[in-house]
């Protein structure tokens, strides 16, 4: 299976948050890390952005009975 890197205006269209919230998430271990693409270019792993939306989701519906309740 192929590796998706996504740059910077995909990672801010997929989550809704600004380069500056992105990097702060990162900088605080609260949002997955860039790879380096050489130079200046940095991405992130499509499928570690998508896991980051799951987690964000799941947490913000929390459980399941609470809903229901």
């Amino acid at each position: 299976m192929a590796t998706t890197i996504l740059r910077l205006p995909e990672v801010k269209i997929r989550t809704g948050l600004s380069r500056s919230s992105i990097y702060l998430r990162v900088s605080e271990d609260r949002f997955p890390h860039p790879v380096s693409l050489g130079g200046r270019a940095v991405g992130w792993i499509a499928s570690e952005i998508d896991n980051w939306l799951d987690e964000q989701i799941s947490q913000s519906r929390g459980p399941a009975e609470i809903r229901e309740g």
